[in-house]
């Protein structure tokens, strides 16, 4: 019982010094980025003040935000006020950067968790399929259909299913999280899935492709095994070899490519979220960047470095529950 105490210890110390590590260097590159950034955040602020400010007032501006102090004093002060839980006030929102990113994450992860865990199960699911019916009818078509979500963009993919489903059929609202002119309250459960439903689908299959091609792959190379040939040799059936072979040995790089999605995943709720007017995460880095927000940029950038690290991590804890030889070696 120690030692597992002692190893859990060890591994968590691990992760969170490649987390923090990981961190500041996401940090330094974003806020170079930044400060490279050829749209002067000060003419930004005062364009969406909507008044006219003399020179003395937009210097007193530039004095409060420090844009004329050196970009590695700036780089500290906002790092210092960082490490006592102040991530700034957006200049955009006129809030708080972390009450804008705990507002905005609610429904960002309700959209990636549904696309996440819809396209990993698709995925999976298609994927063994394929990997059944080699070079058969169900294998040929499902893998021209991979083929063609992998190279369609996502922005693409979801203005098409806007103008078909919202607008011509009219089966799903044609974007935000809420019907218009209804209190955020008065919202019920299926307004919300409703409205989701649309968005998860399209961030859905921009990943699952990806998933099933690969678990394709692996479930081929199991099949073309000599245990396997050994399983046929002693009367089992296609299906029960899947399922007493197949499984466990697909699982893990099935598993290892959904947390790894993570990122892509973020990156492709930036597109899905502008295109259906979804209020998450993705909609408020965009208008952050087009608008020279840099507090509530980088702090979206922190924030969702910080998320696709804890996914990796999961992930890697997960490897010795469904392989207990990885256990056994890190042990």
């Amino acid at each position: 019982m120690k030692g597992s105490f002692r190893r859990l210890g060890r591994t968590f110390l691990t992760y969170s010094v490649k987390i923090i590590s990981l961190l500041l260097a996401v940090s330094v590159i974003a806020f170079v980025l930044v400060s490279f950034s050829p749209i002067d955040p000060v003419q930004q602020y005062i364009l969406g003040l909507g008044t006219a400010v003399s020179p003395e007032q937009r210097a007193e501006i530039e004095e409060y935000w420090g844009v004329n102090e050196p970009p590695v004093e700036r780089y500290f002060t906002w790092l210092g006020e960082l490490l006592r839980g102040n991530w700034g006030e957006s200049a955009l929102y006129r809030r708080p950067v972390m009450d804008i990113i705990s507002e905005r994450f609610a429904n960002s992860l309700a959209l990636m968790l549904c696309a996440w865990v819809l396209s990993g199960l698709v995925g999976f699911i298609l994927g063994c399929v394929m990997g059944m019916y080699q070079d058969k009818w169900p294998d040929r078509i499902l893998k021209k259909i991979c083929y063609l979500l992998s190279s369609v963009p996502t922005f693409w993919l979801g203005l098409v299913f806007v103008l078909v489903f919202a607008v011509w059929l009219k089966w799903f609202p044609i974007g935000f999280s809420a019907p218009i002119g209804v209190a955020q309250e008065d919202v019920t459960l299926w307004q919300r899935l409703h409205h989701l439903a649309l968005p998860a689908i399209t961030l859905s299959l921009m990943s699952f492709a990806n998933i099933a091609l690969h678990t394709r792959q692996k479930l081929i190379d199991v099949l073309n095994s000599e245990y396997v040939l050994f399983a046929r040799a002693r009367g089992e059936g296609k299906w029960t070899i899947l399922r007493r072979h197949g499984l466990r040995n697909i699982l893990l790089p099935a598993l290892t490519l959904q947390f790894a999605s993570f990122a892509e995943l973020f990156g492709g709720s930036v597109m899905a979220e502008n295109v259906f007017s979804y209020p998450g995460l993705g909609s408020a880095v965009s208008a952050a960047g087009l608008n020279s927000d840099v507090p509530l940029l980088l702090g979206v950038t922190l924030f969702s470095a910080l998320f696709v690290c804890v996914g990796n991590m999961i992930a890697n804890l997960l490897y010795g529950i469904v392989d207990p030889q990885i256990r056994e070696v890190a042990e």
